[in-house]
């Protein structure tokens, strides 16, 4: 396992601040649509907002992944990398199950990020379907 060279490691205190960014767009495109988009709509829209917030961020990042040798260049794909650092996985489901937060975690190991967001805009209250998924990030966040 690796991480990508479209990573980067950011501190804790960069890492909150494009949290909230995040969290704050998706909590206002929720408010003014509500649930039942598709997911690809979910993602354009908070991508936009990000960008017009002067952020950094990619969409559908599909990233390699290496294990004992063997290399599969399209094992994953992430929703949204925002500044390179941080992970947002969007759903629009129902309801979240424990395996979306496993993927995201899952993300985070082997790009070796510390945290992640779920983003599920399909639930009546954006507070609902909101996660904060993170990979030792308390461990992590006093080291610069």
């Amino acid at each position: 396992m690796g991480s990508h060279e479209d990573t980067k490691m950011l501190r804790p205190d960069q890492l909150e601040l494009l949290a909230g960014i995040v969290i704050d767009c998706g909590y206002h495109i929720h408010r003014d649509l509500g649930p039942g988009l598709l997911e690809s709509a979910y993602e354009a829209l908070p991508a936009e907002a990000l960008r017009r917030r002067g952020v950094t961020v990619r969409r559908q990042v599909i990233l390699p992944l290496s294990y004992d040798g063997i290399v599969v260049d399209n094992a994953f794909k992430i929703d949204l990398l925002v500044e390179g650092g941080l992970v947002v996985e969007i759903k629009s489901v129902e309801r979240l199950s424990a395996v979306h937060g496993k993927q995201v975690l899952t993300y985070l190991r082997l790009m070796k990020l510390p945290l992640g967001l779920l983003m599920n805009f399909g639930q009546a209250t954006f507070k609902d379907g909101l996660r904060r998924i993170a990979n030792d990030y308390y461990a992590t966040a006093g080291k610069p």
